[in-house]
């Protein structure tokens, strides 16, 4: 068949995101965010985004359908995140998805959202890597990954037994009053400030941890010996020590990932989620990918947080290489599993 038109739909956290792709050409990407109505809570709170889902979702449906300039009888499939995330957001999404899909008679795809951000780098390279290395990092995962077939396996390598980096940025922005999400805003003081001014530890990478435990993440001890760094020194300089926590993150990813893929003999790296576009992470992979000889591949940053195109290109994917679609009605999956593609 000629290359499959599908509407993606995204809402496992706080972004309402719907992306239109044909094949692996981007036709719209609209995200509707409610980052600002959590903001003064410090987080995101699951019931006050499930209600933004309902309020978002048929303006940005209709934005994408005119960025795309289509009618939604032109599509060939619609594809949805069904898990991981928070549930009464998923069901805001799987609902719509479903709706759509039985209205126009079309086949859907209940995706993984982790896989999800894996793929969208198939819109932004000419020739995507199978098998890759994945280091998948975000809000609410940080985990490595050996992708040998997007649509049809995935291997976990590690994961963080504590906090996401994500979550990590945002609780340490918190402490440091630098407001809500804290990756962006320390990404931006981290520029003016020293990255080598304080040696902050970095979690996992003794001798031991890389004879029992190579590829997993720990970012809770960081996050204690930054607090107690903040509390015992009152006249912080707040650009130091956004820089060397920023630093710390940064080094332990790529440590990590670097030693994946020659511990796996595959000179390939993608790096996906919502921290991949912070401006420091993507400089040191690129510096070190280049030393070690491995093809790294980040996506632009506005394809780096939460948005439809990334389900979009997966619902696409599965298309492309004849997978059977989900059934009609199926649960979302709060906890799904990266190693489960689709439902």
């Amino acid at each position: 068949m000629s290359e499959a038109l599908v509407l993606g739909i995204e809402t496992s956290c706080d972004e309402t995101a719907i992306g239109i792709v044909r094949g692996r050409t981007l036709l719209a990407n609209v995200i509707a965010s409610s980052v600002e109505e959590h903001a003064r809570f410090g987080g995101v709170v699951p019931e006050v985004a499930s209600r933004a889902h309902l309020e978002a979702m048929q303006p940005a449906l209709k934005e994408a359908i005119a960025q795309a300039k289509i009618s939604l009888r032109d599509l060939d499939a619609v594809a949805v995140t069904a898990g991981p995330g928070l549930v009464g957001a998923l069901l805001v999404g799987t609902s719509a998805a479903a709706g759509l899909a039985l209205a126009l008679d079309k086949p859907i795809y209940g995706v993984n959202h982790l896989a999800a951000h894996v793929s969208v780098d198939y819109l932004t390279h000419d020739l995507p890597a199978e098998p890759t290395i994945a280091l998948l990092v975000s809000g609410g995962h940080s985990s490595l990954l050996q992708v040998n077939d997007i649509t049809g396996e995935i291997i976990k390598l590690g994961e963080t037994m504590d906090d996401a980096a994500g979550e990590a940025f945002d609780k340490i922005a918190r402490i440091m009053d630098l407001g809500f999400p804290g990756g962006p805003a320390i990404d931006r003081i981290a520029k003016s400030g020293r990255a080598t001014a304080i040696d902050f530890p970095r979690g996992l990478t003794t001798s031991k941890d890389w004879e029992t435990r190579p590829f997993e993440f720990s970012f809770s001890g960081l996050k204690t010996a930054v607090a107690r760094y903040l509390e015992a020194t009152p006249s912080y300089a707040k650009d130091d020590v956004a820089a060397s926590f920023q630093e710390a993150i940064v080094d332990v990813l790529l440590l990590k990932a670097i030693a994946a893929a020659k511990k796996t003999g595959i000179n390939s790296l993608v790096i996906a989620g919502g921290v991949a576009a912070n401006s420091r992470l993507r400089q040191v992979a690129t510096e070190r990918c280049a030393a070690q000889a491995i093809t790294l591949r980040i996506p632009s940053p506005g394809l780096c947080t939460d948005n439809g195109a990334m389900v979009a290109a997966l619902g696409s994917l599965m298309v492309s290489a004849g997978r059977s679609a989900s059934p009609i009605a199926f649960d979302a999956a709060s906890s799904l599993p990266v190693t489960q593609i689709s439902i």
